[in-house]
């Protein structure tokens, strides 16, 4: 699970990073990047929300 949460730290920061460039500097590839980094950090965020199911069953 904290494997998980780091993961999700990481692409968030990356997500954050690549939308800022876009949205300050009109950086047309970051926002390819951002839209990338989003589709992962949703995969990691419904796995987590599966994983966080699975500990409050315990």
């Amino acid at each position: 699970m904290n494997e998980l949460i780091e993961k999700i730290k990481e692409l968030s920061e990356t997500f954050m990073t690549e939308a800022t460039q876009q949205a300050e500097k009109g950086n047309k590839a970051a926002g390819t990047r951002a839209r990338k980094v989003s589709l992962e950090l949703e995969k990691a965020l419904k796995e987590f929300r599966k994983a966080s199911l699975e500990e409050s069953k315990k």
